[in-house]
C-alpha cells in the first residue's frame, strides 16, 4: 500500500511501504532539452509542467493558448538525469512505474528499453549497463503526432473524430489528444516513479485476496507466491487494529466481521491484508493491500421487462446514484490525492453512490480508489480503450492485454470494484456507424473484446463481472441501446418530456451542457472574448457548433438572457432541469430502473461540458441538484401540463389540457419510511389556492406514489405546485413544478435579500423564487443547498465551507 504526504505548493512524495525490498528512486530534478528548450524540473513530471515550471510556455488553458502547445509537443525530447550508484554483485532492474509514450531509455549511453503504452508498468535489466560512482540515465521521446500520423495516413481506421489524427495508434490516454470537452494537450514525460531495485532479492510475485461470503460468516482466502523460495507470512489487520495470522491459499474465517457498504447504506470499515516474504528470518519484502468485506456482484435475471442489470452488494439491491469520471487534468502531475480526494468528497456531498470511470482516459492512481473505497463510492471501471477502432492483431493485443493484466491486478482486491467494462462506445460503432470503413474491423473487435479480454478476464479476475463494451445488452452487437436490457448512453437531446418515455435498466450516460460561472469564465476570456460564439468561446466548446445549438435548446424552456452573465447562469439551470427529470423518472421506477449516471462529474480544463463541478472545483447548479435528486429520501412530481400535449403554443390541434400532478416518494435506505406528503398550489405572488397532505409509508428500497390530484385547468402562467415529505415535524425533501414551461411562467420580482449570520444566509424573497443562486464574485464557497426554490418568505441555508464575502442572488426571474 501506498501513502502519501504533502510537501509545498502541489507537489507530494510518495512514501513506499516496502520495508525490506529497497528502492533506488530516480524521482527529482533532470534536465530536458529539444526544440531549443534546455530547462530543468522535477519527475514525475513532463514536457508541459516542465516549460510550465520554468516560465517557459504560455498557459495553455488561456484563451487560444492551446493551439501552440500542440505544436510543441510534436517535437523530439529527451530526458536526462545523472546519479550516483554503488554497484555490488546483484543485478538490477530499472522499473518505470509510468511513461507517456514513445520513448527509449539509455543507460550509460547504452540502450536498455523502449516503452509505447503509458497504461504499462516496464522492468529493464540494467545490470550490464550500471558502474560503481556516476550514472546517466536518458529517456528519449519521439515526435508523437508525427509517428501516429504517418501510420493513419498509411492505414485509415474509423474513430476520434475530435482527436489528433491516429489517436488509436498509441497506447495513450486518449483524451490528451482531445475529446469533444477537452483540447488536444498531447504531454510526454515519465508521470509515475522510476526506480532501480535489486532483482535477486525474494519479492512478492503475486498477491490476490479473495472472500467467500456465507450464512453470516466471511472467509478470506488470499493467495501470495514470490519470486523466490522463501517463507510467506500473511496477517490481517481489522479496522479496530487487532492482526491475525492467516494461511496462505486458504479458506480463513474473520471472526466478527465488519461489512463494507456504499455510500447511504452503511458504513465503510476496511481490513488490511499483509504479506511477508521471510528468508533467513529477515523480511525481504512486504506488501499490503487494503479490502471491504463485502459480497459484489452485478444482478442479471430475466424479469418482465427484459433483464435486470443492478449492483447487488450484501445481498441489497442497490439503485446506482453517481456520475461519470473524466481525468482531472492533461497534465497528469497536477492530479494529486489532496484533489482526487475532494473530487470524490463532493461526490458523498452530493448523494453519490457510484462512479463510472470512462475509459477514454488513464487507469486512475491507487489513491483514487483508495477514496472510493473509504467514502463507499461503487467504481464502474471502463478499460481504457474509447470511441475507435484499433489496429488489432498480435502487435496490438500483447501490449494490451499485458496493459489491462497488469492494471486489474493492481486494482481488482478494493472494495469499490464494482464490474469492469471492456470500452466505451465500440460496440455500438458497428450499428451506427457502419458503413463509414469500419465492417472490416468486426471480426478482430470481437476476436479482441469478446475473446482475448475476456479469457483474460475470466482467468485473473473472474469474481469481477466483465461486460465487453459500455453501453451493452448481450454483447456481439445485439442492439447495444436495447432499454431492456444492459446499460444504456442515452444522448436523444429533446425535450424534457420527451426522458420520461424510457425506462432504462441502468443509465450510465445521460446529460446535458453548461458554462462554468462568471469567475472560472474570467481565467480564460478577455472582456471581447465573453459571447457564447466569440472565437475564444467556440476555442473551449470542444463539440464543433454545440455554443449555437445550445441557445437553441435552451431557447425552449427559458427565454433568451441578454445579460453574459445571467447567461452562462440560464444554462447551468438548463442542464440541472434536464438531469433532474431523467434521474427523477429512474427513481420512481425503482426496480425497473437501477442505475443513473450523468454525464459528467468533471473537467479536465476550464470550458462549457456536461460537468457538475467545473475544472477549479466549482459546483454548478447540477451538483447541488443532484444533492436533492439522489437524497436517500426524495419526492419528485410527474405533472402533466400545457406541453404534455401541445407542441408549441400555436398548437391549434391541442388548444385544452389537463394539469395534474402525481408526487412520488422514492426510499433508498434499508428501513420504512413514514411520513406527510404536503402539497400547495400557489400564485406567482405567493397566494396559496389551494392545499393538501397525506400520510404516505414508504418500504425500505422502493418507491410509492399518493393518488394522482387534478388542478382543474388552473392558470398554468400564474399558479405553481408546492410539495414537501415531512417525517417527525422536519421537512426532509422538496420541490415545486410548473405546469408551462418557464419562459411563459409570469414569474414575478421576488426581490431577493440576504443577511449573513456567521455560518448562515437568510435569503427573502417576496414571491416565489425558482432556481435562486447564491453567488459570489470575490469568494469560493460550498452550501448545504444552492440554486433552490423557495416560497415567499425566507430560507436559512448553511455555509459548509468557505466564507462568503460580496454576495449576489439571482432566479429565473432575472433571465429575460
Amino acid at each position: 500500500m501506498d501513502f502519501f504526504i504533502k510537501k509545498g505548493y502541489n507537489q507530494y512524495i510518495k512514501i513506499l511501504k516496502d520495508k525490506s525490498m529497497e528502492k533506488f528512486l530516480l524521482n527529482g530534478t533532470w534536465n530536458m532539452t529539444g526544440a531549443g528548450y534546455n530547462v530543468d524540473g522535477e519527475i514525475p513530471g513532463s514536457l508541459y509542467s516542465f516549460l510550465l515550471n520554468a516560465g517557459l510556455m504560455e498557459n495553455p488553458l488561456y484563451r487560444t493558448n492551446c493551439l501552440d502547445a500542440v505544436k510543441i509537443a510534436n517535437n523530439e525530447y529527451t530526458f536526462t538525469k545523472t546519479f550516483s550508484y554503488e554497484k555490488g554483485d546483484n543485478n538490477v532492474e530499472l522499473v518505470c512505474e509510468g511513461v507517456d509514450t514513445l520513448c527509449t531509455i539509455y543507460l550509460n549511453g547504452k540502450e536498455v528499453g523502449k516503452t509505447e503504452n503509458m497504461h504499462r508498468e516496464y522492468r529493464f535489466d540494467v545490470t550490464p549497463y550500471l558502474v560503481n560512482g556516476s550514472n546517466e540515465i536518458k529517456a528519449v521521446f519521439l515526435a508523437l503526432e508525427d509517428y501516429i500520423g504517418a501510420k493513419f495516413k498509411e492505414n485509415y481506421i474509423f474513430g476520434g473524430s475530435h482527436c489528433v489524427l491516429g489517436m488509436m495508434y498509441v497506447r495513450k490516454a486518449h483524451c490528451m489528444l482531445g475529446w469533444d470537452w477537452g483540447p488536444r494537450l498531447p504531454d510526454l514525460g515519465i508521470w509515475k516513479d522510476i526506480y532501480l531495485v535489486n532483482s535477486d532479492l525474494a519479492r512478492v510475485e503475486k498477491m490476490e485476496i479473495l472472500q467467500e461470503h456465507t450464512n453470516g460468516k466471511v472467509f478470506v482466502i488470499p493467495s501470495v507466491t514470490a519470486t523466490k523460495d522463501c517463507e510467506i507470512s500473511i496477517s490481517i489487520t481489522s479496522p479496530s487494529g487487532e492482526t491475525f495470522a492467516m494461511k496462505n491459499g486458504e479458506k480463513n474465517e474473520v471472526s466478527c466481521p465488519e461489512l463494507w457498504w456504499p455510500n447511504g447504506y452503511g458504513k465503510q470499515p476496511l481490513y488490511t491484508v499483509t504479506a511477508k516474504i521471510i528468508c533467513g528470518g529477515k523480511v525481504i519484502d512486504e506488501k499490503s493491500k487494503r479490502i471491504g468485506l463485502r459480497s459484489m456482484v452485478l444482478r442479471r435475471e430475466k424479469d418482465e421487462y427484459g433483464e435486470t442489470f443492478c449492483h447487488e452488494v450484501n445481498g441489497v439491491r442497490i439503485f446506482a446514484m453517481g456520475s461519470d469520471y473524466i481525468p482531472e487534468d492533461n497534465i497528469l502531475t497536477n492530479i494529486t490525492p489532496e484533489r482526487t480526494r475532494k473530487l470524490l468528497e463532493d461526490c458523498v456531498f452530493a448523494n453519490h453512490n457510484t462512479i463510472r470511470v470512462w475509459g477514454g482516459g488513464y487507469y486512475p492512481h491507487e489513491f483514487f480508489f483508495d477514496a472510493c473505497d473509504e467514502l463507499g463510492i461503487i467504481v464502474f471501471m471502463d478499460l481504457m480503450f474509447a470511441c475507435t477502432l484499433y489496429p488489432f492483431g498480435e502487435e496490438f493485443s500483447s501490449n494490451a492485454l499485458e496493459e489491462i493484466r497488469q492494471n486489474v491486478l493492481r486494482i481488482k482486491h478494493h472494495a469499490c470494484i464494482g464490474l469492469f467494462s471492456g470500452n466505451n462506445e465500440i460496440e455500438e460503432l458497428f450499428i451506427y456507424d457502419s458503413g463509414k470503413g469500419i465492417d472490416e474491423y468486426r471480426d478482430g473487435y470481437f476476436e479482441f473484446f469478446e475473446g482475448e479480454v475476456k479469457s483474460l478476464m475470466d482467468e485473473i479476475a473472474p469474481e469481477v463481472l466483465y461486460v465487453p463494451s459500455s453501453p451493452s445488452t448481450y454483447g456481439g452487437c445485439v442492439d447495444p441501446q436495447n432499454e431492456n436490457a444492459g446499460d444504456n448512453h442515452f444522448w436523444k437531446t429533446g425535450s424534457l418530456a420527451k426522458l420520461r418515455e424510457h425506462y432504462f435498466r441502468y443509465l450510465s450516460e445521460y446529460g446535458f451542457q453548461s458554462f462554468p460561472c462568471m469567475k472560472t469564465i474570467d481565467t480564460f476570456c478577455e472582456e471581447e472574448d465573453k459571447n457564447l460564439l466569440s472565437r475564444v468561446m467556440e476555442n473551449h466548446q470542444r463539440k464543433a457548433h454545440e455554443n449555437a445549438r445550445l441557445l437553441m435548446l435552451i431557447g425552449d424552456e427559458y427565454k433568451y438572457a441578454t445579460d453574459f452573465e445571467i447567461l452562462l447562469y440560464a444554462t447551468q439551470i438548463y442542464q440541472a432541469d434536464y438531469v433532474r427529470t431523467a434521474a427523477e423518472h429512474l427513481r420512481r421506477n425503482r426496480g425497473r430502473c437501477m442505475g443513473s449516471l450523468y454525464w459528467q462529474l468533471n473537467d479536465i480544463w476550464p470550458c462549457p461540458s456536461w460537468s457538475s463541478i467545473d475544472y477549479y472545483g466549482r459546483y454548478k447548479a447540477l451538483h447541488y441538484a443532484s444533492k436533492r435528486f439522489y437524497a436517500p429520501v426524495m419526492i419528485s412530481c410527474k405533472e402533466t401540463g400545457e406541453f404534455s400535449t401541445r407542441k408549441s403554443v400555436i398548437d391549434v390541434l391541442n388548444i385544452t389540457y389537463e394539469t395534474k400532478a402525481e408526487l412520488t416518494v422514492a426510499n433508498e435506505t434499508l428501513s420504512d419510511v413514514s411520513g406527510l406528503v404536503k402539497w400547495q398550489l400557489v400564485s406567482a405572488s405567493g397566494e396559496v389556492l389551494r392545499s393538501g397532505e397525506e400520510s404516505l409509508t414508504v418500504p425500505a428500497l422502493s418507491s410509492k406514489a399518493i393518488k394522482e390530484i387534478d388542478f382543474n385547468h388552473t392558470d398554468v402562467s400564474e399558479n405553481y405546485l408546492w410539495f414537501e415529505f415531512v417525517v417527525d415535524g422536519k421537512v426532509v425533501t422538496y420541490g415545486s413544478s410548473l405546469f408551462t414551461r418557464p419562459k411563459f411562467f409570469n414569474f414575478k420580482n421576488p426581490e431577493l435579500k440576504y443577511e449573513i449570520n456567521g455560518d448562515e444566509i437568510t435569503v427573502k424573497a417576496n414571491a416565489y423564487a425558482r432556481a435562486v443562486e447564491i453567488y459570489s464574485p470575490d469568494s469560493d464557497f460550498i452550501l448545504e443547498d444552492n440554486f433552490f426554490d423557495m416560497n415567499k418568505g425566507e430560507r436559512k441555508i448553511k455555509v459548509v465551507k468557505g466564507e462568503p464575502k460580496t454576495i449576489v442572488l439571482r432566479s429565473t426571474y432575472d433571465i429575460k
